[in-house]
C-alpha cells in the first residue's frame, strides 16, 4: 500500500503551485463535433435502408431473424426464457413456434422502424389503415387537467410517436441510450417536422419534477410504462403470473396531478409486400391505475400491459428482459443470468 510519509510528505501532500486544469473547451468541441458526425452517419445508413422497396425491408428483416435463430442470439435466448415464464402451459412445439415469430416480427420491426425515422413522418402515418379511440383522446385534451400517455411496446410505438406529435405538443420519457452517440443519434431522427412539438426528458432526477410541471399546466407526458426501474424506484405486481419490478411513476403522477391515463398503441394488422398497415388504438386505463397505493396502481398498471400483449404475443417486445430483479425472499434467481454471462 502507497504510505504518504513514506514519500516525505508527513502524511500530507503539498498543495501543487500550479492552477488545476479545467475543462478544454476546444476539446470538447471536437468530440461534440465527431459525436454528431458518427450520429449522422447512422442516419445515412438508416436513410439507405429506408429507402429500400418494402418488400426487401421484409426480406432483410427476416434474414436478420434467421441469423439470430442461427447463432442462438441474445434476441432468441431472452424470448425462449420470457416465454417459459409467461406461458407456462405451452408445448414446447408451441413455444417454439410462438419465439420464432417473436424473433421474426422484432427483426421486421426493427427494420421498419428505420423507414419510419427517416421519412417524413407526413407520409409515415398513411400506414394507419384504422383509428379507434381518438375521441378519448380529443376528450382528455378538451379538459384541460393532463393527460398521460402510457404506451406499452406493442406494436410500433415510434409510429406511435408521430400520430401524438402531430396532434399535440407533448413530452416524452425515455432511458437515454449508453452511447453518446447513439443518444445524437436518437435525436436526429425524432425531429423531422415534429422537433418543436415534442420534448424528450432523459428518465435521470429532474424527470419528475419536468413531467409535474406540464401535466399539471394542462399538457400532455407520453410514458412507456413496461420498463423495469432501478431497485427501489418501483414496486413489484404480477405480470403474466411473475412478480416483476415495475414503475410507480405513472401512478403517482396520475395521482397528484388529477391527470388522464390513456394506454395508445399501433397494432399491426396486416402484412404486404407495398407495406404494413397499422390499427391505432386508443384505450380508457383500468380502475386503481392512480391508486395512492402503489402497489395496487402497479398491479392495475400491469393488468392493462398484460391485456395489450396477449391480443398478439409477437407484436410485444418479449426479447427485452422483464423480470432481472426479484423480490426480497422471492428464492429465484435471475432467470437471464446464463444470457447475460455468456459473452459469445
Amino acid at each position: 500500500m502507497y504510505c504518504a510519509q513514506r514519500a516525505g510528505y508527513g502524511g500530507v501532500r503539498p498543495r501543487s503551485s500550479r492552477p488545476r486544469a479545467g475543462p478544454d473547451p476546444a476539446r470538447a468541441a471536437t468530440l461534440a463535433g465527431m459525436t454528431q458526425f458518427a450520429a449522422r452517419l447512422l442516419y445515412l445508413f438508416a436513410s439507405l435502408i429506408g429507402r429500400l422497396p418494402w418488400s426487401w425491408q421484409q426480406r432483410l428483416g427476416d434474414a436478420v431473424a434467421s441469423v439470430w435463430q442461427r447463432r442462438d442470439a441474445r434476441e432468441a435466448r431472452v424470448a425462449r426464457v420470457n416465454l417459459g415464464l409467461a406461458y407456462p402451459e405451452l408445448l414446447p412445439a408451441q413455444r417454439e413456434q410462438w419465439q420464432q415469430a417473436i424473433v421474426r416480427t422484432t427483426a421486421r420491426q426493427a427494420v421498419e422502424t428505420l423507414r419510419l425515422w427517416t421519412r417524413p413522418h407526413a407520409e409515415n402515418l398513411g400506414l394507419l389503415r384504422e383509428r379507434h379511440g381518438t375521441e378519448l383522446f380529443d376528450a382528455a385534451l378538451a379538459a384541460g387537467k393532463g393527460l398521460i400517455v402510457a404506451a406499452p411496446h406493442y406494436g410500433n410505438w415510434e409510429l406511435l410517436n408521430q400520430w401524438l406529435a402531430q396532434r399535440t405538443p407533448l413530452a416524452i420519457l425515455y432511458k437515454p441510450p449508453e452511447s453518446a452517440v447513439g443518444e445524437a443519434f436518437l435525436n436526429l431522427v425524432r425531429a423531422d417536422t415534429d422537433a418543436d412539438r415534442v420534448t424528450q426528458v432523459r428518465a435521470e432526477g429532474s424527470a419528475v419534477r419536468q413531467l409535474w410541471k406540464r401535466l399539471s399546466a394542462g399538457g400532455v407526458v407520453g410514458i412507456l410504462p413496461d420498463q423495469q426501474p432501478k431497485a427501489g424506484d418501483g414496486e413489484f405486481a404480477p405480470f403474466f403470473g411473475v412478480q416483476a419490478l415495475t414503475m410507480t411513476l405513472l401512478g403517482r403522477l396520475a395521482e397528484r396531478t388529477g391527470a388522464a391515463v390513456l394506454f395508445c398503441y399501433c397494432e399491426r394488422i396486416d402484412q404486404h409486400p407495398d407495406g404494413p398497415g397499422f390499427a391505432l388504438r386508443i384505450e380508457a386505463a383500468p380502475e386503481g391505475i392512480a391508486d395512492p397505493d402503489p402497489r395496487r396502481a402497479c398491479a392495475a398498471l400491469n393488468q392493462a400491459v398484460e391485456r395489450i400483449a396477449r391480443r398478439d404475443p409477437a407484436q410485444y417486445q418479449w426479447t427485452y428482459k422483464r423480470y432481472t430483479l426479484r423480490p426480497s425472499g422471492d428464492g429465484r434467481d435471475n432467470p437471464y443470468r446464463s444470457i447475460e454471462t455468456d459473452r459469445r
